[in-house]
C-alpha cells in the first residue's frame, strides 16, 4: 500500500507548497484534487494563482464534497494531492449534518483502500483563539477532530511552520 501523508499548517505557513513538493517526489503521476469553489472574485484569483503554480502534467479533479468518490474513481497508483480539508469541511457543513458524517466517513475509510500515495493538506486550528460565534467554534471543533482522524490513518504527518517542515509522525 502506498504512503498516506497529512500536511498541516496555519494560513500562509507553506503547507500547500510542502504538500506539492512531497507529491512531486512520490514518483507517481500526480492528480491535484481541489476542494475549493470560487464563491467570489478574490477566491477565484486565489484558485487561478494555485493553478498557475502547478506543473502542467499534473491532472486536476475539482470536487467540493465527495472525496470518497474521487478515491474510488482514480487509476491505480496515481498520487492524489487533496487540497484542502478546511475548504472541504466548509462545503460539508453547508451541506448538512447527514452529508457531513457520510462524506467524512467515506473519505477516511477509503484512504486505507486507495492503492496510490495520497497527500492531504489541512489547516491546523488548535493553535488559535476560540471563535466568537457558534459556527466558527463548530468549524474548529470539526476540523480538529477530522485532523485527528486523518493523522491516525496516515503513515506520515508533517507540519509546516513559516515554510519549514516539521515531522510529527513518521513510519516506524
Amino acid at each position: 500500500m502506498a504512503e498516506k501523508i497529512l500536511v498541516l499548517g496555519g494560513i500562509r505557513s507553506g503547507k500547500t507548497a510542502l504538500a506539492e513538493q512531497v507529491a512531486g517526489e512520490s514518483g507517481a503521476a500526480v492528480t491535484y484534487v481541489a476542494t475549493a469553489t470560487a464563491g467570489d472574485d478574490e477566491m477565484a484569483r486565489r484558485i487561478r494563482r494555485h493553478q498557475s503554480l502547478r506543473p502542467d502534467e499534473w491532472g486536476l479533479v475539482e470536487e467540493p464534497v465527495s472525496l470518497g468518490r474521487v478515491l474510488d474513481s482514480q487509476p491505480t497508483g496515481v498520487c492524489l494531492l487533496v487540497d484542502c480539508m478546511s475548504l472541504w469541511l466548509s462545503n460539508l457543513l453547508q451541506s448538512g449534518d447527514q452529508t457531513l458524517d457520510m462524506e467524512k466517513n467515506r473519505f477516511i475509510e477509503g484512504l486505507g483502500g486507495y492503492a496510490g500515495p495520497v497527500v492531504i493538506v489541512s489547516n491546523e486550528v488548535g493553535l488559535g483563539t476560540i471563535g466568537m460565534d457558534p459556527l466558527t467554534r463548530r468549524f474548529c471543533d470539526e476540523l480538529g477532530l477530522l485532523n485527528q482522524a486523518l493523522a491516525e490513518v496516515c503513515d506520515r504527518v508533517l507540519m509546516s511552520v513559516a515554510g519549514l517542515p516539521l515531522t510529527l509522525k513518521a513510519p516506524a
